[in-house]
């Protein structure tokens, strides 16, 4: 086996300045990072469900337009469960009245509801009586609890909604008008003012479990999991840098260089992030994590071929200087098609993964600078010592030896073989569903997933669907046939196996109905006199107290309504399939009306989907680009087009698998094919660039494969590892799509050294047949070489 190494030239005199002006180098550097880092002062965080969405998202539009035509419904849901298993019981129906009360003063609430302030409404004689089901006015005497329970488990707007079906659960739902200066703020405020109530309840009531649930706690909950994020996945990964360079260079002041690359690549990313007026988020809290595994994959190929050098007795100004000057094209290449596969992130539907992709790309082409420019300074002042190795003992084989040697023997049952894996994982990619439930982003320890499972099995479901129904006439909503319209499908909704429950006008005019005629049950259908119901109707909101208006049901000219159904925590699939049957429902039976349906729940569900789709879009252009550019770099249209196969056969194999593990496809998995590809490119990019660099000096494949191998097998392998336990860190988090997708990340990755060591190898052999022209060493030195790594 051909591996000994050419007598190299002197490099160029632009890359040899760190270890000529070490000092000025280090100050110039350090400078730019200390200026780029003061931009962190004007960083902020925002925690809040809208920050995943822009403005021409369809979803979000459709939701606030329904917000701006009715009363806001961001709520706080304060779930009160007795240990008893009994709502009514005077301790605990009192507990709803007090805290009822002073929920009234959590900060911007402007609606409470609860059993205590239902408006039931029942005749006396001539009159209509409206008036709280829990009036204090009334001593909760065994009767007036036995009517309440039967009122309240009768009553369609109050059960499965302020009361669950058993009676053993009930909820006090708050309603919020948030100011939207700062939403992550204000929902901060919201929260604590509701733990503090809860706090003293809790006290009082020790027998009464308190949860909650909301919108208002999803927000709370996003950012709950971006700061359990950044204060237990930074430090880890930090431990986990540390610990595999400490064992894989064997060198401790190697690592300290490292570490000042990959700290300043992180403070110089986020600092410039602050200058460009970005803030951080719940996807973007990460970059700190992503960006420390990529710039140490430039660090240790610099390292390891300076060591390699310095073991054959060169001096370490020339060993960095050969080292930089070999990997310089590598590092350029592959930090170049990384951060293309990042920057096609901007082609996403959610402005935080184009936030995600911009600064993990900013931050390879950072990492890629200092690794090239401080690291070098670095390593010259530090007073880094090898023992130089015996030239008998250089020459003697290690595993990369026997492992290139085993694939050479093996090579023509490898490719067969590696092609029929690839075909079978392409074969189960069509299994994956893309299928996302916001719930579901937050894990079992989560204090809001615990609430949400706890609603889902005692009351109902936290997922729902706000559907404004427009006449586009004024006081329309009292016509006879739009009430009969929206009784059918009120009828209808309830019938959907999904479905939980349903609020909706009809029950107020069925009921007040039933009120006018002496509470006669027969007489609990809707008004079809159109002067009737607009009486009925009016006579009952001036009949309600304060904040408990129909503004959340009825828009200001009584034109159109808004029903809301709440399901089961559905995935993406489902809720996209009720919201087209219910827009199929309204074209056959009453397509005279406009009909709208969003919610944050819908607006994730459909997220996902045209994430993933605008994604597969672009991955065309990014193949192109980085086939492109490895042909450039390579200067072989041969190696490039060979290059594609393996570039994109890990994700085939990746996905294949994910299919076998979840098979569910969420938002932040719809990300990996593009986050993934330029990283997997460094793996190819350096065994390749060896491989060529063997064949141009005259050796067959064959040889050039070892050669590749012994060359460049161990700092891959370094790499990788390190890459993956980055990634596998990332899945470490509570928030479910970043977890998601570093676990399937450092699946993908992994996949990628195996399919170079494996794949590659077998396909150059195979294909790669034609002879080249011998070229010195001085010629190709500088472009494609990657030094050896061994040591």
């Amino acid at each position: 086996m051909n591996t000994e190494q050419p007598i190299p030239k002197q490099p160029p005199y632009w890359l040899t300045m760190p270890t000529r002006f070490s000092w000025w180098m280090l100050l110039a550097t350090m400078l730019l990072v200390v200026v780029a880092t003061i931009g962190g002062k004007n960083l902020y965080f925002r925690g809040d469900y809208n920050i995943f969405f822009d403005g021409q998202n369809a979803q979000l539009r459709a939701y606030d337009e329904i917000q701006t035509t009715f009363a806001k419904s961001d709520n706080l849901s304060i779930v009160i469960a007795p240990k008893s298993g009994e709502v009514f019981e005077g301790e605990t129906l009192s507990l709803v009245q007090q805290l009822t009360k002073d929920a009234w003063q959590i900060p911007y609430s402007s609606r409470v509801d609860s059993l205590a302030n239902y408006q039931h409404t029942e005749a006396l004689e001539d009159d209509l009586i409206v008036e709280d089901l829990l009036l204090e006015e009334y001593e909760l005497t065994d009767a007036r609890i036995d009517k309440i329970k039967r009122i309240a488990l009768s009553e369609p707007v109050v059960k499965h909604s302020l009361i669950s079906g058993k009676g053993d659960v009930t909820v006090v739902n708050i309603t919020v008008q948030l100011p939207q200066i700062d939403e992550t703020a204000e929902a901060i405020e919201v929260i604590d003012s509701a733990n503090a109530l809860i706090e003293k309840y809790q006290q009082q009531y020790p027998n009464v479990e308190f949860y909650k649930a909301g919108i208002v706690a999803m927000n709370h909950a996003f950012m709950v999991a971006a700061q359990d994020d950044s204060a237990t996945l930074v430090p880890t990964m930090l431990l986990v840098i540390l610990l595999f360079l400490t064992i894989m260079l064997r060198s401790f002041l190697s690592v300290i260089a490292t570490l000042v690359v990959i700290i300043a690549s992180v403070m110089a990313t986020m600092g410039l992030s602050g200058w460009a007026g970005m803030f951080l988020s719940t996807a973007t809290v990460n970059i700190p994590t992503l960006v420390m595994t990529l710039a140490v994959a430039d660090c240790v190929h610099v390292i390891a071929t300076m060591r390699q050098n310095m073991k054959k007795g060169h001096s370490k100004p020339f060993a960095i200087d050969q080292s930089v000057a070999i990997n310089f094209m590598p590092i350029l290449m592959t930090s170049v098609t990384t951060a293309i596969g990042f920057l096609m992130m901007n082609m996403s539907d959610s402005p935080v993964l184009r936030d995600f992709g911009n600064l993990a790309a900013l931050g390879v082409m950072i990492a890629c600078f200092l690794s090239v420019s401080l690291l070098p300074a670095l390593l010259r002042v530090l007073p880094i010592k090898v023992k130089q190795v015996d030239k008998t003992q250089q020459g003697s084989p290690d595993f990369m030896d026997k492992l290139g040697d085993w694939v050479v023997s093996n090579r023509k049952a490898l490719l067969p073989v590696s092609a029929i894996v690839i075909a079978m994982s392409a074969a189960l990619v069509p299994l994956n569903k893309v299928n996302d439930e916001s719930v579901k982003y937050f894990d079992s320890r989560s204090e809001f997933r615990q609430a949400a499972d706890f609603m889902e099995a005692r009351i109902s479901g936290m997922t729902n669907i706000s559907i404004a129904v427009k006449t586009n006439e004024s006081q329309g909503i009292a016509d006879p046939v739009f009430l009969k319209a929206i009784g059918d499908f009120s009828q209808w909704l309830r019938d959907q196996p999904e479905a939980d429950h349903v609020a909706t006008l009809s029950d107020v005019y069925k009921r007040l109905n039933k009120n006018m005629h002496a509470d006669d049950q027969s007489y609990y259908t809707l008004p079809l006199d159109r002067e009737l119901a607009a009486q009925y109707l009016l006579l009952y909101e001036m009949s309600l107290p304060y904040g408990l208006d129909l503004n959340n049901q009825v828009n200001v000219d009584k034109s159109s309504i808004k029903m809301v159904v709440t399901v089961d925590n559905l995935g993406s699939v489902e809720l996209v399939d009720l919201e087209n049957r219910i827009y199929a429902w309204f074209s056959q039976h009453a397509p005279q009306y406009e009909v709208v349906a969003s919610s944050p729940s819908l607006m994730f569900a459909h997220i996902g989907e045209t994430n993933m789709a605008s994604m597969l879009s672009t991955l065309p252009v990014t193949l192109i680009l980085i086939s492109a550019l490895m042909i450039f770099a390579l200067r072989s249209l041969r190696l490039g087009l060979i290059s594609v196969v393996p570039n994109m056969a890990p994700a085939i194999i990746g996905f294949g698998l994910w299919a076998l593990l979840s098979g569910e496809i969420n938002l932040g998995l719809s990300v990996v094919v593009t986050l993934t590809l330029g990283i997997v490119v460094d793996d190819s990019v350096h065994f390749l660039s060896k491989y060529q660099r063997a064949r141009l000096q005259g050796q067959s494949a064959e040889q050039a494969v070892r050669y590749a191998f012994h060359t460049v097998g161990r700092a891959l392998w370094i790499t990788t590892v390190v890459l993956v336990a980055g990634f596998s860190v990332l899945a470490m988090s509570s928030f479910r799509l970043n977890a998601d997708m570093g676990q399937l990340s450092a699946l993908v990755i992994f996949i990628a050294l195996v399919v170079d060591f494996i794949f590659l190898p077998a396909l150059l052999m195979k294909f790669d047949t034609a002879s080249y022209t011998e070229k010195q060493e001085e010629q190709t030195l500088s472009t494609t070489a990657v030094a050896p790594t061994q040591g």
